[in-house]
């Protein structure tokens, strides 16, 4: 999905590139984590380090954008509630990444042996944001009839809550729960995102999309956005935490000392801040057609980096013959070329997308009307082998 504006105001194309850009950091984030040898993993060393820090910024940005993208589709339009196409747009596109993320960890050779794997269950980056966008859908139905300021306003409660009491749940067990269930809420049994608190990054896209909504005419968006997405992301990374750390020594309050020593929520919405302000910055460069076209192919490219790297179905990916055992230049290289293959595989796909969904669905109708014949053929079959059988016994007469 592309955001587009009204005619008076510029494309967002700056959105799109910071997906692109996202996604792209992603596929090498992982290829990396997941193949390079540990004995290379090593803190002190600076490149290293930059590495890894960059690595945690791109989730919270995905998501970020992921609630930007939808609330700013979502508000569009003239039509409010129920009427709004976008709520039933949305409600579809959420149930498909929660199938989508559920297909992805389906293995095939489990199910022939009647078996479903405790992986199948684990929850990741489809399974949050097709949630997310479903409970941006609820706050936004909730609130329609209410004044305008309240849908933001619950966005952004959402996420403050969600990330100030991170240190009360994260350990939570919920055994209590189905597994399935309790895997959306807690990490104790191998999810990777949880919605609690990265449903919080997806909210406040949206809060920000509804502030760029509200002021898209303003003569001077672009640099007071910049400059408070500097102050604010800057204050954020550099003087949250002795923040926390002050009021927790004022009022004595544990939650805000755990934040402090574990602040990596609202540090990395610093980061989001900073990389908004450096898309925004240079937005006039980014309308390569290229970078957004892979901006707008986010699902494809993330489903064939699955397969190829995790080995959907089959088991069988990179991860499974190569895990934790490169050498860095070989990881970097190799790196490099998956980001080539999965980015071109994806686009190439979406450019014949159209003509594979038409040409399976003519595979499939075949399929069926030839499956009909067969079944008709062989139940005449049975029918006369039947009537044979009973005139064979002479109970029907010939």
């Amino acid at each position: 999905m592309t955001p587009k504006v009204d005619n008076k105001t510029a494309r967002l194309y700056f959105i799109d590139a910071m997906r692109a850009w996202a996604i792209l950091m992603m596929l090498q984030g992982h290829f990396i984590d997941g193949l390079l040898d540990p004995i290379f993993r090593d803190n002190n060393n600076i490149v290293f380090s930059i590495w890894k820090y960059f690595r945690g910024i791109t989730a919270p940005v995905f998501f970020t954008v992921s609630g930007f993208i939808f609330t700013y589709l979502l508000v569009r339009g003239d039509k409010t509630g129920l009427e709004n196409p976008r709520v039933r747009k949305g409600v579809r596109r959420g149930l498909q990444l929660l199938f989508i993320g559920y297909l992805l960890r389906m293995n095939l050779f489990g199910l022939l042996q009647g078996e479903v794997y405790d992986s199948f269950y684990l929850v990741d980056v489809l399974h949050c944001i097709g949630l997310s966008i479903l409970g941006i859908i609820g706050v936004y139905l909730l609130t329609n009839q209410l004044k305008k300021n309240v849908f933001p306003s619950i966005l952004f409660g959402i996420t403050t809550m969600l990330f100030l009491f991170e240190p009360a749940y994260k350990g939570m067990q919920l055994e209590f729960l189905p597994q399935a269930i309790a895997n959306y809420f807690t990490r104790v049994n191998g999810s990777v995102f949880t919605i609690f608190p990265w449903f919080g990054y997806a909210t406040f896209g949206g809060f920000l999309s509804l502030l760029f909504t509200k002021y898209r005419s303003h003569k001077y968006l672009y640099p007071t956005a910049i400059t408070l997405s500097i102050a604010i992301g800057s204050g954020l990374i550099l003087y949250s935490s002795d923040l926390f750390l002050s009021i927790s020594r004022v009022t004595d309050i544990q939650l805000f000392a755990d934040i402090y020593f574990n602040n990596y929520l609202f540090i990395r919405l610093g980061d989001v801040f900073l990389v908004f302000a450096t898309f925004m910055s240079i937005r006039s460069l980014l309308k390569n057609s290229t970078i957004l076209k892979i901006g707008q192919s986010t699902l494809s490219i993330y489903v064939i980096h699955f397969i190829i790297l995790y080995g959907s179905f089959t088991g069988l990916g990179l991860y499974a013959f190569f895990n934790h055992s490169l050498h860095p230049v070989t990881a970097i290289s190799g790196a490099l070329i998956f980001m080539v293959i999965c980015t071109f595989t994806a686009l190439r796909y979406e450019e014949q997308k159209e003509f594979i969904k038409l040409t399976m669905r003519t595979i499939l109708r075949f399929t069926w009307i030839k499956s009909e014949l067969a079944v008709l053929y062989v139940a005449e079959l049975l029918k006369n082998s039947f009537y044979r059988f009973l005139r064979l016994i002479g109970l029907v007469k010939s």
